[in-house]
């Protein structure tokens, strides 16, 4: 069996051609080149020094610099910054950072390290909990963004809260206003009322992030945005310990500013020797949930995918991938974010400002023509036609009526996507061999 890699790409650049998927052999065949030569097992990282970004080589090769000045300009709404004792690292993370894949993102998601010098680990906790809180009502809101949540500490008993029941171990929301009240009231299993404040939950910080809704700096269209924390404690001897139990690495990271490599260097020097095995099955177990049950979305799983093909060596399906994420039914994305963006506001849009809202409309009415057809096509410009009026006032929703007609926009969203990328994706036998391999 000839195991050429360059021959994978000529059947695999063969066999999107006949789905009438658009790749270009010359360029895939230079991205195998680069990539072939990475040595994936060095941590440290490569530094642009033009650009003043930093990253592992195999994310530099899919990132494009010209992006940079408004990933900047977001990242200084959504970063902690240093303060005696707290040194930080701003990242893109997951797929905003693959700016060459993913030629239409739907959100801004980024990854900092936050490193925190303390006497104790207990020390360390109630610096977070006051970094966390500060930075939450600094960016409650501003020109063009909104804070719509944050994850802090983890739940001690069984409470209910908003009518749902939180099992011990469980990641905490707050909402903006209850950050500024310092807490939220819920209800024991027997009814009792107990307040949850933040020195509650600052007891055991667990996964911290942020999400805020915003204007993107480059066009007129309302995204989320995210701050995924990874924290850690750094003690008196120099010892690093993270605070969650594991230090991240870094395989989909643009860090953006240079001068934070001392951080990053440190801290990665902590990671176990195995992590990036321990990455690529952590990928492995999002593209099994992406991919089965009644919630599978293989626009996601897609991109786990070419994370795991192009970690692990299968570079002519990693290049495929690529290439999908450059297609018409890409463009659907910013159109679930933008719903995803206005059930976070509310039924308030004016969070947002209207005319805005109207223009992304009238260009997602455009590209879903481009990319659906038929029934699906029909339904979806006619819900977006309705959309607009509800967005510039013509039609009167209640809260509750105006986050169920957005659901319902996704749920039909979500069946073209799907649709779209598992077809295209089980149209390559090796892709489609390693789906039916996933125990789901």
């Amino acid at each position: 069996m000839n195991n050429d890699p360059h021959d994978a790409i000529q059947r695999i650049v063969d066999s999107a051609r006949a789905l009438g998927v658009e790749m270009d052999e010359a360029e895939a065949i230079q991205w195998l080149t680069a990539i072939t030569a990475v040595d994936h097992s060095v941590l440290a990282p490569d530094v642009d020094e033009e650009s003043g970004i930093f990253a592992h080589r195999v994310v530099l090769l899919d990132f494009d610099p010209a992006d940079l000045e408004r990933l900047r300009r977001v990242a200084a709404i959504v970063e902690i910054e240093d303060r005696p004792g707290v040194e930080t690292a701003i990242a893109l993370s997951g797929s905003s950072a693959q700016s060459q894949v993913q030629t239409f993102p739907g959100d801004f998601d980024y990854f900092e390290r936050v490193n925190i010098q303390a006497e104790s680990k207990e020390e360390a906790c109630a610096i977070l909990a006051e970094v966390v809180r500060d930075k939450a009502l600094a960016s409650y809101a501003g020109p063009g963004y909104q804070l719509i949540e944050v994850r802090f500490g983890t739940y001690h008993d069984e409470l209910i809260v908003g009518g749902e029941v939180q099992h011990p171990g469980g990641s905490i929301s707050w909402a903006p206003a209850q950050v500024e009240d310092g807490g939220f009231v819920a209800l024991t299993a027997s009814g009792d009322p107990v307040m949850v404040d933040w020195a509650y939950a600052s007891r055991d910080s667990g996964w911290v992030k942020f999400d805020w809704v915003l204007v993107d700096p480059a066009e007129p269209r309302a995204v989320k945005a995210s701050n995924m924390l990874d924290v850690t404690w750094e003690d008196p001897e120099g010892a690093i310990v993270p605070l969650d139990g594991f230090i991240d690495p870094y395989y989909q990271e643009v860090y953006l500013d240079a001068e934070s490599i001392p951080i990053f260097c440190k801290i990665s020097a902590q990671m176990a020797p195995d992590a990036l095995q321990h990455y690529v099955s952590q990928l492995e177990g999002e593209v099994r949930h992406y991919s089965c049950g009644d919630h599978a979305n293989f626009g996601k799983a897609a991109k786990r995918m070419y994370n795991i093909f192009r970690l692990t060596g299968q570079f002519a399906e990693a290049a495929y991938i690529r290439e999908l994420f450059d297609e018409p039914a890409a463009l659907l994305y910013q159109v679930g974010a933008l719903l995803d963006a206005l059930v976070e506001i509310g039924s308030d849009p004016d969070t947002i400002e209207r005319m805005i809202l109207v223009t992304q409309t009238d260009e997602l009415i455009r590209d879903v023509t481009l990319a659906a057809e038929g029934p699906l096509e029909t339904d979806l410009v006619m819900a977006l036609l309705r959309l607009r009026d509800d967005i510039t006032g013509l039609n009167e929703l209640g809260g509750a009526g105006w986050v169920t007609a957005l659901r319902e926009m996704q749920g039909n969203i979500n069946v073209l996507v799907n649709a779209t990328f598992e077809a295209r994706l089980r149209a390559i036998p090796t892709v489609d061999a390693y789906l039916n391999g996933l125990e789901c």
